[in-house]
């Protein structure tokens, strides 16, 4: 599929970083059965994509997102027989498994209404930055279901700890931003008229990096959980190692001896 071309969410890409916004706006930006379809397709197709080097979700009307659409989604659900439920659950959780090998850094900048699959996506990314009016949503609960729901009950404890997803999970009550920071679910808050620069300047730094070192890194980070120590450490000398063969590297070696900045090229 083309990067530049999406129906479902917006999508602008400059300077090696895509800017994605969810476009329903007038509802809190709800996702539907076709922008689920479509962001899966379009992460999935980042890995071969030399044109994007980082990603940026915004908010667009001043919400994040408010996750399954109620009319679009969750009402068909409750008329599907369990097959055609399974297809649906295994498609949103692609989404994330693309979101996740999609070896770009992600950025989520969240204000407003986060919840259900919006707070997921903003889970799935690699970075998050809240305005103070943020609140974050695992609401599964609260409409009759687990919160086990697209990788939270693996992720979120990662990101969070055990003892405060599972509050969240069992509660579905939201997570206001100064919380979710001292949880460390946000890196940092941000002024709302500042959020969306914010995250621009933190994607062009890492554009502006050794982005197949970076994408190297993505792979570890999401690897690694899997691993032993042991394990951790030799698949890291050889993910090391592939990179001190890049032309980076060098680079980064000759602009030290020259006392200049290095120019990353990617490769």
């Amino acid at each position: 599929m083309s990067l530049h071309e999406t129906t479902h969410f917006n999508c602008t890409i400059e300077g090696g970083i895509a800017r994605i916004s969810l476009n329903r706006p007038e509802r809190k930006n709800p996702l539907t059965f076709d922008s689920y379809a479509e962001l899966r397709d379009w992460f999935r197709a980042l890995p071969y994509s030399d044109e994007v080097h980082a990603v940026v979700i915004v908010p667009n009307g001043g919400n994040f997102s408010s996750g399954g659409d109620v009319h679009d989604i969750i009402g068909p659900l409750t008329k599907m027989n369990m097959k055609e439920l399974l297809a649906f659950t295994r498609m949103t959780g692609d989404l994330v498994k693309a979101m996740i090998n999609c070896t770009k850094p992600v950025i989520a900048a969240v204000d407003g209404i986060c919840a259900g699959a919006g707070a997921i996506m903003a889970m799935a990314s690699d970075l998050r930055i809240a305005a103070p009016e943020a609140k974050v949503a695992f609401l599964f609960n609260r409409v009759g279901l687990a919160g086990c729901d697209m990788g939270a009950c693996a992720m979120l404890p990662r990101i969070i700890g055990q003892g405060r997803a599972a509050e969240l999970l069992y509660m579905g009550r939201s997570l206001g931003a100064e919380e979710g920071e001292r949880w460390g679910f946000f890196n940092r808050l941000v002024a709302a008229e500042a959020l969306e620069a914010e995250a621009m300047k933190m994607a062009e730094r890492i554009a502006q990096g050794p982005t197949f070192a970076n994408g190297m890194t993505k792979t570890m980070l999401a690897q690694e959980w899997s691993m032993s120590l042991e394990q951790a450490i030799e698949a890291e000398a050889q993910a090391q190692a592939i990179c001190m063969q890049g032309n980076d590297f060098r680079r980064a070696y000759e602009a030290f001896v020259a006392k200049e900045r290095p120019v990353f090229e990617g490769d």
